[in-house]
């Protein structure tokens, strides 16, 4: 299998955490240039048609674009350790919260960068000032809420690492470009991702 990934994004840097975290080293990994166009060429768009990026490659030619279904079928390969849950309530919960980390949180932190972020203007063509503040006030929203839920535990879904710390962790880390990351008024948030830090996840690159 091959995995079609870019240097600083975040959606892929979600794919490459959570194989580390499941210490599955067996996928080629092909970085794409997206400054020069790379996925946007003919022959990248019979894999990913949208021109997205992370894309799985199967030995058969199939392919598998979005960073959380390529997690789904890598899961189902390596079931173990078990990173979406593992009877039905504990996979509808840790989903339940994937998602809010997902479209509440790393959304509106990825969305504040690439709108407001001088150095992503040749990607984001229609950089849009009002996007970018409407989304770090989401965001900012979101990361004090979720400093409160973590003061009663130590991951986001619950008392084990799952998917949910790695989607919420792309979109924080992402941040870095625009000078934030959680400080001393999120001590919650802040000693979570320290935390992660110290994981396999955590020493993905960004």
């Amino acid at each position: 299998m091959k995995l079609y990934v870019a240097p600083y994004a975040p959606n892929p840097r979600r794919v490459m955490m959570f194989l580390a975290e499941k210490g599955v080293t067996d996928i080629d990994v092909v970085t794409l240039n997206l400054q020069e166009g790379e996925h946007r060429t003919d022959a990248f768009k019979q894999k990913s048609p949208l021109s997205q990026i992370p894309t799985l490659e199967l030995d058969d030619g199939r392919a598998l674009t979005e960073s959380r279904a390529i997690c789904t079928y890598i899961e189902a390969l390596h079931p173990e350790p078990n990173l979406m849950g593992r009877d039905a309530f504990e996979r509808a919960f840790i989903e339940m919260w994937d998602r809010r980390m997902e479209l509440l949180f790393s959304m509106p932190l990825m969305m504040w960068v690439r709108h407001g972020n001088p150095v992503l203007a040749a990607v984001e063509r229609n950089q849009n000032a009002e996007v970018a503040s409407y989304n770090q006030g989401q965001a900012m929203r979101m990361a004090k809420w979720l400093d409160g839920e973590l003061a009663n535990r130590a991951w986001i879904a619950g008392d084990r690492f799952t998917i949910a710390d790695i989607t919420a962790c792309c979109g924080v880390d992402f941040a870095k470009m625009n000078r934030w990351r959680p400080g001393d008024d999120l001590p919650n948030l802040k000693r979570w991702r320290a935390a992660f830090a110290e994981r396999a996840a955590g020493q993905v690159a960004a």
